[in-house]
């Protein structure tokens, strides 16, 4: 392969199917590898909230000047978003020759067929390998229990919160899915739940483990105050915190997980108030809940399951009044694209849905057939993509309206593509 993208499109064809779950193979290709751990590991699953918790762990130990590796998945625009270095997407030439790397080891002897999350996972170890890191996050890919970043021991482990999700894969109840979620868990070891409600075989699994695990209103807790936030945990309180940059109506609980997960790290990874003030302070991580600058208000947000789009739905409750809300709505066909309508539609004004780019795309017509079946008054037009239905928003809505464009990585990714270029070619 002479490229990043010829590689991707290689390891995308390693395997029959894009998704298969279990730690055999991998552990098999990580052993040939001689891969082995150096430093702490964080992991960080759980149905919504993972980004942006590893993305506040990232800040915060690096405002404290430890040396930090984050892997996380899916990405926006770019594969390198997925594997960063001291806050830098790892350049193309270093995740070619990890890649080269995994596949001389996947193919000596006998071939180990793998998925292109397994690979990009030891690909990624492999590219922190080669540094002095002082930490590593992992974000989950799909689930815990057998997703391939379950294969790195963790010092501490989170689950930010649990709910239908992944399904085919995960079992039908919260109650199956919170099984293997807690499936990071690990005996001894602390294990942060960000769900105030768990499921009860979450409990189960950690308490027959024996795992140290810190509960959300139970062991830690957050609470608003005029102009910031008071976190208390079994280290004590601290107050006067910053609230994230991040926007969004879940983000206060996600940080409490981070510092929760900072405190049982302590005696290894020391942070300071300063650094854990400005490390709220300076996080970013595109597309949730991200408002861009400028009029009509724009809102791009990855949501793309129920508990997500209630999420977004309270959050742009919050927001100053806007006229009309358009949306530019594009899901996957294996999403609860019910739930999702249900959640947002009393948020939603004008409806503009479109086909993504994807064999796995829900059609437009399919999701003017859910809107319909919601009871939302069908829109007057379909979109061949979140751009063409983006260009259509921006055309029609006024200066003090807003539009907010979400349902998946994918819809998010065709808006700012499509935004960066209309901003290129005025440039």
């Amino acid at each position: 392969m002479k490229n990043l993208d010829e590689w991707l499109a290689y390891i995308e064809r390693q395997h029959v199917r894009p998704i298969a779950l279990g730690l055999d193979r991998v552990r098999t290709v990580s052993q040939r590898l001689g891969q082995r751990q150096t430093c702490p590991v964080i992991l960080v699953g759980g149905t919504n909230g993972k980004g942006s918790t590893c993305a506040m762990l990232e800040r915060i130990l690096l405002c404290a000047g430890y040396r930090v590796g984050l892997y996380t998945s899916p990405h926006l625009l770019r594969y390198n978003e997925r594997v960063r270095i001291d806050g830098e997407p790892v350049a193309d030439e270093a995740l070619c020759a990890s890649f080269a790397r995994v596949e001389a080891a996947r193919t000596a002897g006998d071939e180990v067929a793998l998925t292109y999350f397994e690979i990009g996972t030891l690909a990624a170890w492999e590219a922190f390998a080669g540094q002095p890191l002082d930490v590593v996050i992992l974000e989950v890919g799909l689930g815990g229990r057998l997703d391939a970043t379950n294969l790195y021991e963790p010092a501490v482990a989170i689950v930010t919160g649990v709910d239908l999700d992944h399904m085919d894969f995960l079992g039908p109840t919260r109650e199956a899915i919170g099984y293997e979620k807690a499936g990071i868990f690990r005996a001894g070891r602390p294990a942060i739940c960000g769900d105030r409600a768990p499921p009860r075989r979450l409990l189960e699994q950690a308490a027959m483990i024996g795992a140290r695990l810190m509960l959300i209103g139970r062991d830690f807790d957050f609470r608003r105050q005029e102009g910031q936030w008071q976190y208390s945990g079994p280290a004590g309180k601290r107050s006067g915190l910053a609230f994230p940059a991040l926007r969004g109506a879940g983000q206060l609980a996600n940080a409490s997980c981070v510092l929760a997960a900072l405190d049982a790290l302590h005696e290894r990874l020391p942070v300071a108030m300063q650094d854990i003030r400005r490390g709220l302070l300076e996080v970013e991580l595109p597309g949730r809940f991200q408002v861009l600058p400028g009029r009509p208000t724009i809102v791009l947000d990855v949501a793309h399951n129920p508990q997500a789009a209630r999420v977004l739905a309270d959050s742009l409750g919050d927001m100053a009044f806007h006229p009309t809300t358009w949306a530019v709505f594009g899901m996957l066909r294996d999403k609860d694209v019910a739930g999702v309508v249900q959640a947002m539609k009393q948020r939603i004004d004008r409806w503009l849905p479109a086909t993504l780019d994807t064999p796995r795309a829900a059609t437009a017509d399919q999701l003017l057939a859910a809107l319909g079946a919601a009871g939302v008054q069908a829109p007057p037009a379909v979109f061949a993509s979140p751009a063409a239905a983006l260009a259509e928003a921006l055309g029609q809505a006024g200066e003090d309206d807003r539009i907010v464009a979400f349902g998946s990585f994918l819809t998010v990714a065709d808006v700012m593509r499509s935004l960066n270029a209309d901003a290129a070619k005025r440039h």
